[in-house]
């Protein structure tokens, strides 16, 4: 009875078991295999977590997910199909600097999703469905791939054409070349090459693996790459490495520039007078000298300006503050603004004190148009008419009085009409344009009538004057003018 139960427990084991009883058929059976690969998928969905969003894949040597379904069968067939040559290949091949190099193609599949029973689209479908989607291809010979296939993931390319490379796009390591010899080889076929990016790409290599002395002897005598590198360190910003490289080459002027440029990152504008003042003594050509010395006296006015200013208007006891509180402050500011700022709020300040314009005019040598335009619309914009007048009177050695503007009085006619400027001090202005014509177009195009019928009168032009009769108001005293000039029998007209 023993016996009779041990036999059926056998063949009810047999029979149940997922373990079958080798057969010489299984050895080539790759259904049953794949088979087996779609139980394994179909258990390991039950414990998966659907919202799992973790997307960190593992790879094989070739680029696929470890344990999607093509991996599996690539698996599963390679095996089968190989022999042991080709085995010892692929061990040989699947050693970590290869596994390290080859990139990951892109794949229709990812691991997660086959886990989910989920396609990209977002919909589930079956295991069968996925395979029956997969393109029919021979998978082993994949695996056997010949040696030239895998030439873009090797390291031995030569110079020339690890350029060509860089120049079509294409990721190159360029650690391989190791000595002076072979970087200075690649960098000459770079230049070669004529392509800037490519040019950069070599420096920025040599940057890193050489040392300053070296790279910059190097490249004394390699001008294109060295423009190259110079401009490259412009953009990035290196300021350092770049007066480095101008004190190597003996460019003082360039090297006394780039230190200058520095300033412009100092915000704190004491800091920022302390290093101007480390520039004047640099080697600068003589214009360059002037302006640097310039900057840093504009700057320590400002500041004392600034100071001074700034307690006036917190104390509140000067009108022109009051009235006109100070929108900006004036430091860092141009001499231009500088000059307006000091001509808006200190215009009568003796010559003595540092706000005042006419000691910034002297200071600077800021010619007379710049200054004479500056103070006009400074004191055009307070309405000031009493100093714009002032502004343009002078006399000469009898104490005769007469205006003169060293910008043409067409030129401030036009900045008193951008300040609103009465037609009164308009009319007297566009009287003083010498140029009739330029005199009747400023007249006509400001209402200034006065001056256009005057002018015509003076012109003893009947038929223009006769023009203009209509384009003034009916019953106006410009229109009365006109008729008594028209009536006139002392006026010879030419028309």
């Amino acid at each position: 009875l023993q016996m009779n139960r041990t036999k059926v427990d056998e063949e009810e084991y047999w029979n149940s078991s997922k373990f079958k009883a080798f057969t010489f058929d299984d050895e080539d059976d790759e259904l049953s295999q794949l088979k087996e690969s779609k139980r394994a998928v179909n258990s390991l969905r039950d414990f998966v977590d659907d919202d799992d969003d973790d997307d960190l894949e593992r790879v094989s040597w070739t680029g696929e997910p470890v344990g999607s379904i093509s991996w599996s069968i690539k698996e599963t067939a390679g095996n089968s199909g190989l022999n042991h040559e080709g085995r010892e290949q692929l061990k040989s091949r699947n050693s970590f600097s290869s596994y390290a190099q080859l990139p990951k193609p892109t794949s229709t599949y990812s691991l997660s999703n086959f886990f989910r029973g989920r396609t990209r689209l977002g919909s589930f479908q079956s295991l069968s469905d996925a395979l029956s989607d997969t393109p029919a291809k021979s998978y082993a010979p994949e695996l056997g791939r010949p040696k030239g296939e895998f030439r873009d993931y090797s390291n031995d390319w030569s110079p020339s054409d690890t350029v060509r490379r860089l120049r079509k796009g294409k990721v190159c390591s360029l650690e391989r070349f190791r000595s002076l010899q072979d970087k200075l080889q690649l960098l000459e076929e770079a230049v070669s090459m004529h392509d800037g990016n490519v040019i950069t790409a070599v420096l920025i290599f040599l940057k890193r693996t050489l040392s300053k002395e070296v790279l910059f002897r190097e490249l004394e005598v390699r001008q294109v790459a060295l423009r190259h590198l110079i401009h490259f360190l412009k953009e990035i910003g290196d300021q350092k490495l770049l007066l480095d490289l101008f004190r190597f080459l003996d460019r003082t002027e360039e090297f006394a520039l780039s230190h200058y440029r520095e300033h412009l990152s100092i915000q704190d504008p004491e800091k920022r007078k302390e290093f101007l003042k480390t520039c004047i003594g640099l080697p600068f050509s003589v214009e360059d000298s002037a302006h640097i010395q310039d900057h840093y006296t504009l700057l320590e006015r400002q500041i004392i300006i600034e100071a001074n200013d700034r307690h006036l208007e917190a104390a509140g006891q000067t009108e022109i503050f009051r009235k006109h509180p100070r929108k900006a402050s004036i430091l860092n500011m141009p001499l231009v603004t500088t000059l307006f700022y000091s001509c808006f709020y200190h215009y009568t300040e003796p010559e003595g004190t540092f706000s005042s314009p006419v000691n910034l005019k002297k200071t600077f040598k800021i010619p007379d148009k710049q200054y004479v335009l500056t103070a006009l619309a400074a004191r055009a914009k307070l309405r000031a008419w009493h100093d714009v007048d002032a502004l343009f009177t002078t006399k000469n050695w009898l104490g005769y009085t007469k205006k003169r503007a060293p910008i043409g009085f067409h030129r401030v006619v036009e900045i008193l009409h951008k300040n609103s400027a009465p037609v009164q001090i308009l009319q007297e202005y566009v009287n003083l344009v010498e140029d009739v014509d330029t005199k009747l177009n400023l007249a006509t195009k400001f209402k200034c009538h006065d001056v256009v019928i005057d002018t015509c009168r003076d012109l003893k032009d009947r038929q223009q004057l006769l023009a203009y009769r209509s384009k003034v108001d009916k019953g106006s005293a410009e229109e009365e003018k006109i008729d008594a000039i028209l009536s006139s029998t002392q006026i010879r007209w030419k028309n």
